[in-house]
């Protein structure tokens, strides 16, 4: 939902026909939707979503690759579609191009190609979690200026940025430790400060701490469905000055 609503707010200046319109929403949904089939599909791959088995897998490389042929099917009918754009109506949009050629590499060359948590967890949360950064803090900063708030107001200073990232990062790094220590242990040269703690033994400990772990990616899922289908002109969100910072970033 993140991008697709990316996508619309790039397109927003544009009459584009319906037909166009409709092959870029295909596009932008197929290219995250399919990678995560073909993990269903293909088998287990060097990483996890949470937990190692939270896949329900088909093992059918067949089906597989037939996902693979609608996934650059799929591509190619956009990339055919934007040069259409391009002789009919002598003009190009670069942001959304580069919007959903972005997110269809962070998913698949992640997934599908790479096959490993790294390349997965850089492409995607360059491509998805700095955008989303972007809009938080474009919005906030607005409404904290017309606020009380000193601490908001310091946060959303010119330099301001810094400690909002700052807050960001350590926040991730702590939940990030918490999932090694207690389920992953795999990188404990990035996480050995948290691993005083035990990894989970106990079942019933194991179901209830991993939802709570959980729980600030199934908020932002939650969010996510919800966020882009906003149009209420009091959010106080300027579209123009959010297109502007996420090209800047």
């Amino acid at each position: 939902r993140q991008q697709y609503g990316f996508l619309k707010i790039y397109s927003r200046t544009e009459t584009l026909p319906k037909w166009i319109t409709q092959i870029q929403s295909v596009t932008i949904y197929a290219v995250t939707f399919i990678p995560i089939c073909i993990w269903h599909v293909t088998g287990p791959k060097n990483f996890n979503w949470f937990i190692e088995g939270d896949f329900f897998y088909l093992n059918n490389p067949t089906l597989g690759s037939v996902l693979k042929g609608v996934f650059f099917t799929t591509v190619i009918t956009y990339f055919v579609s934007e040069l259409y754009i391009l002789i009919k109506y002598k003009t190009y949009n670069i942001p959304r191009l580069f919007l959903i050629m972005g997110t269809a590499a962070s998913w698949y060359v992640g997934i599908v190609v790479f096959n490993g948590d790294l390349a997965f967890t850089a492409l995607n949360v360059i491509s998805h979690g700095i955008p989303y950064m972007a809009l938080v803090w474009v919005s906030e900063k607005k409404q904290a200026s017309t606020g009380n708030s000193k601490l908001l107001k310091l946060v959303f200073s010119q330099y301001g940025v810094l400690f909002f990232a700052g807050i960001v990062i350590l926040f991730a790094y702590i939940e990030e430790g918490l999932w090694d220590a207690l389920v992953w242990r795999e990188r404990g040269e990035v996480f050995s400060f948290f691993y005083f703690l035990a990894p989970l033994k106990n079942l019933h400990v194991f179901a209830l701490v991993v939802p709570l772990l959980a729980l600030p990616q199934t908020v932002h899922y939650v969010l996510d469905a919800f966020i882009w289908k906003i149009r209420n002109p009091k959010m106080g969100i300027d579209i123009n000055v959010v297109e502007k910072s996420i090209n800047a970033l």
